[in-house]
């Protein structure tokens, strides 16, 4: 025989249970039913209040079952961007072993970067071979031997040479600010270097001035072989002393050469007569006059 005590609390655990909220429906009366005043009213919103709960319900659902075929379909569908670096092609691959090769290269001929460096004694007299191509001496020396000179032919001469010479400064800034490429080592750019425009690495400012300016006075002067010999081993020092001091690369030592080569090719076309320089110089000098 169960003990009242016992009866008794099973009692209470069943009132309990039945006060829950999830179980309150259990308590209410049917619609048939006769019941107080409240009752039908509540029957009816607990009903619409559960017809809200399924409704939400049925909205999260069919918004977890949207986002896991959304998250299904993703990974089946992968950018052009993730396709091309996943599935490289050839012509991809070519060309960035190309510049590893170089930029490995242009670092281990860097040996006069830094007075640190391997070679850093021949820092100083790298430098100043690398001078002896800067745009702005070429540019000034130029015009001073254009002061001192006597002759039409002369002047003829060196009137395209500066204009040669304004043209190759232009157009290698403007590459290089489209550019902007770095060199292999971090350098910050010389007062002159910054007068120059030549701030960015590709391509080199000197390897193409140097290319134009011997390619340009081994067609328009008379030197002997030894002299052109060593015009042109100038030219290709000069290149190469940019690329040791660690400015460089060496494609863009190459694609200097190049640059330099089309730049005398253009002036070759467009070569001035000598009554256009004379016209010129007059303009320069402010003694031209229209009238005579």
């Amino acid at each position: 025989m169960p003990s009242s005590y016992n009866v008794r609390s099973r009692a209470r655990e069943r009132n309990s249970v039945l006060s829950r909220p999830e179980f309150m429906s259990l308590n209410q009366p049917l619609r048939g039913t006769p019941s107080s005043g409240g009752g039908a009213s509540d029957s009816r919103g607990s009903t619409r209040r559960a017809g809200q709960v399924k409704h939400q319900t049925s909205q999260q659902s069919e918004e977890a079952t949207d986002s896991g075929s959304k998250d299904r379909r993703e990974p089946g569908k992968m950018p052009e961007e993730d396709c091309m670096q996943l599935n490289p092609s050839f012509k991809g691959i070519a060309m960035n072993s190309l510049l590893a090769i170089d930029i490995s290269l242009s670092k281990r001929m860097g040996v006069c970067a830094y007075t640190s460096s391997s070679w850093g004694g021949c820092r100083s007299m790298v430098t100043l071979l690398a001078l002896t191509g800067h745009g702005i001496t070429w540019i000034i020396g130029t015009i001073v031997c254009l002061t001192r000179s006597n002759t039409l032919a002369g002047q003829e001469v060196l009137v395209n040479l500066l204009l040669a010479l304004i043209l190759d400064v232009m157009t290698v800034a403007g590459v290089q600010r489209l550019v902007k490429r770095r060199g292999p080592w971090e350098m910050t750019p010389g007062f002159l270097d910054c007068v120059a425009m030549d701030i960015y690495s590709f391509p080199a400012a000197h390897a193409s001035r140097a290319a134009m300016v011997s390619k340009f006075l081994l067609s328009h002067l008379v030197l002997a072989v030894p002299l052109r010999i060593l015009l042109v081993l100038w030219a290709f020092l000069v290149g190469l002393s940019r690329v040791l001091l660690g400015k460089h690369h060496l494609t863009d030592m190459v694609c200097g050469f190049a640059l330099g080569l089309f730049h005398f090719s253009l002036m070759e076309t467009v070569w001035l007569s000598s009554n256009a320089c004379q016209t010129l110089i007059s303009i320069g000098t402010f003694s031209w006059s229209p009238l005579f």
